[in-house]
């Protein structure tokens, strides 16, 4: 329903049902400085015709016609019209708590099918029913690690996204754990020196994102060896997984997890959320993998189908048996990403991605060629990288909003150390003449 109405009667019911007089009581438990007392500054009533002028007014405020470069972590990839259409189809509109096998195989079967998919991406042996999105799963696999080794210390290093780096600190602010940040070389990846040198005894895992976030490829087999050498876990990050349809997969490289956001995988953008995560393990870490897992089975009539058999959450065991917390999978995400993955195929997924690297290419070619403008790093990438402009990068980037070109993303708050340098994305969203307007408008500043 578009609009609940509610009486004042309807309303004082409420409250003597529950017992308080009024709805401020209902915020008791918020210190009184923190709270809101006068009434919103908004206007008056408006009939329904008057609010969806309204609002059609404030959403035609919103520039979504200007060139795009943004990426860092949310990436704008083309979505096929099959794909939204083919999410909404009965069969995956069964009841959304997949515990009732009979009535709930649409929803069951795709995500085995999504769980196949991440698997196969991967190149580990299992994966989970998907997670809230990268940063979340990144976190979840960090508490993975400590369950299996009981120890607390954890390398993450700043090539890794930094709202996942904050997102691991909130969950580890309660639990004792130590994470080491280590920096990064002019190369743009990991000082794997600096991490060697940190990682003694206690070292429960290594965390490393590929590319990362200044969209470098980083050096998996490395961060494995040296995990391995102290009995730790490697962790694999992946925001940009379009990626793994060129380069090794984490499995390959012997990471013993990978998690990151699948959202480039027929999921919008959608102004920041939702997101989609995804986690993947070797077999004998699955008793430690958070959320659930579904299965292939036969029933007693002999025909195939799928249920749970793994949901090792508080509602199911003892609390302090439970994995995790994760109330729920990304279900329409995972969904949307698993008709994306299974109608581009391995083909498609590679002539995609390979697509993307050539544009990448095309515009460090640009930029090299320039005289204002040079390459921060000399690292392999994929579809993102860092240039530097030789100015304070935040008002070189609205200067070019004004022109209708969001150029990438501003480092300086995040990095004060690159606070003249753009991170730039390119996906098959733009074209080679677009970049070469870019590079112009970039050397016009």
């Amino acid at each position: 329903m578009r609009y609940i109405p509610l009486t004042e009667n309807e309303k004082r019911l409420m409250l003597d049902g529950i017992g308080v007089t009024s709805i401020d009581d209902l915020f008791e438990s918020i210190p009184s400085q923190l709270r809101f007392k006068r009434p919103l500054q908004v206007a008056g009533p408006m009939s329904e015709l008057d609010v969806d002028r309204h609002m059609a007014k404030l959403a035609g405020m919103n520039q979504l016609s200007c060139l795009s470069f943004v990426g860092a972590g949310a990436y704008q990839h083309h979505i096929p019209a099959h794909i939204p259409q083919l999410a909404t189809r009965s069969e995956f509109s069964t009841a959304y708590t997949p515990y009732q096998p009979e009535i709930s195989q649409g929803t069951l079967q795709s995500v085995f099918e999504y769980q196949t998919l991440i698997c196969e991406l991967t190149g580990l042996d299992i994966a989970n029913a998907s997670l809230y999105d990268g940063a979340t799963a990144t976190a979840e696999a960090m508490l993975m690690a400590n369950r299996s080794n009981s120890r607390k210390t954890f390398i993450i290093p700043k090539t890794v996204h930094p709202e996942y780096r904050l997102v691991c600190r909130t969950y580890a602010k309660n639990l004792g754990f130590n994470l080491i940040e280590v920096g990064f070389t002019d190369d743009g990846t990991t000082d794997m020196k600096a991490a060697a040198d940190q990682a003694g005894d206690d070292l429960s895992a290594i965390i490393i994102q590929s590319p990362n976030f200044f969209g470098c490829i980083e050096n998996w087999e490395e961060a494995s060896s040296l995990a391995k050498a102290r009995g730790a876990f490697s962790v694999a990050v992946t925001t940009e997984p379009l990626s793994l349809a060129l380069i090794k997969s984490p499995g390959e490289y012997g990471c013993d997890l990978a998690v990151g956001e699948a959202q480039s995988f027929g999921v919008p953008v959608s102004f920041g959320g939702p997101a989609l995560g995804y986690m993947a393990a070797l077999t004998k870490h699955v008793r430690n993998m958070p959320g659930r897992l579904v299965g292939e089975t036969i029933d007693k009539n002999g025909k195939r189908g799928y249920v749970l058999t793994l949901a090792t959450r508080e509602q199911h065991i003892r609390r302090e048996k439970a994995t995790s917390n994760i109330c729920t999978n990304e279900g329409l995400c995972a969904l949307m990403a698993t008709i994306y993955l299974s109608t581009l195929g391995k083909r498609g997924l590679r002539d995609l991605a390979g697509l993307n690297l050539s544009l990448a290419v095309h515009a460090r070619a640009a930029l090299q060629s320039s005289r204002k403008l040079k390459l921060r790093f000399n690292g392999v990438g994929f579809n993102e990288f860092v240039v530097d402009v030789g100015m304070d990068a935040r008002k070189a980037h609205e200067r070019l909003q004004n022109e209708g070109i969001i150029a990438g993303l501003p480092l300086g708050d995040l990095y004060p150390e690159l606070s003249t340098c753009l991170l730039l994305c390119f996906t098959e969203m733009v074209r080679r003449e677009d970049i070469d307007c870019l590079v112009h408008e970039l050397e016009a500043l």
